[in-house]
């Protein structure tokens, strides 16, 4: 019988850096087992459109039972679980197609906003009890990190089976500049697994509070 899926993606490098710590976490965890789940690691191309046909074909490969999508967020210094994702694409930089889309859906005429389907405050509360830096985010900006998510979340809006959601990383050490916060790649590979096992082990999320008045 074969194993479920769990389908953990990260981005290729983009805006002039030469490592993306997404790209290396969903490969460092590819094969392994959260309990009775075989990980899949892909890398995305971080370009608009091409992205998300990557990731459907994925989808369509793998059926996944649970998909956690990463990305780069220079400036932060924990793991951010992403809340919601905004069906705009609106690129301060480009894509690594030289794409610079301004205020375009990501699905014109679909829904403004779609949800994470994770168990992100269980999540977040494992991972600050086991001492890594984590916060629950409301913003995964407008670039292709979002673009991934709006996609994700839109592409499995019918399948209450498949659940998804999207954690930016920090940079690594090797890509900070002075005073730029950083983490190590183990810290983020065992942060993401240990949040990839609370989500498969929680089929309702906790009801704690992680608002912000900002």
């Amino acid at each position: 019988m074969t194993a479920p899926c769990i389908l953990v993606t990260g981005f290729e490098p983009f805006g002039g850096e030469v490592e993306n710590p997404s790209a290396q976490v969903a490969l460092a965890l590819d094969g392994r087992r959260i309990g009775p789940a075989v990980v899949v690691g892909a890398v995305l191309p971080c370009v608009f459109g091409a992205a998300n046909d990557a990731m459907a074909a994925l989808l369509a490969a793998h059926r996944p039972r649970l998909v956690l999508a990463l990305g780069q967020a220079a400036g932060r210094s924990a793991l951010s679980l992403e809340r919601v994702a905004l069906n705009v694409d609106d690129a301060r930089i480009p894509d690594n197609a030289g794409a610079q889309p301004v205020d375009l859906p990501v699905v014109p005429g679909a829904a403004a906003a779609r949800f994470t389907t994770l168990p992100v405050k269980a999540m977040v509360v494992a991972l600050r009890d086991a001492g890594c830096p984590v916060e629950l985010s409301n913003s995964a900006g407008t670039f292709v990190c979002n673009h991934v998510f709006y996609g994700l979340q839109h592409a499995l809006r019918r399948r209450p089976s498949a659940r998804s959601g999207f954690m930016h990383l920090p940079l690594l050490p090797s890509q900070a500049r002075r005073g730029e916060p950083s983490l190590p790649l183990a810290t983020m590979v065992e942060g993401v697994a240990l949040a990839l096992d609370v989500a498969w082990n929680t089929p309702v999320d906790r009801a704690v509070t992680e608002g912000r008045l900002d």
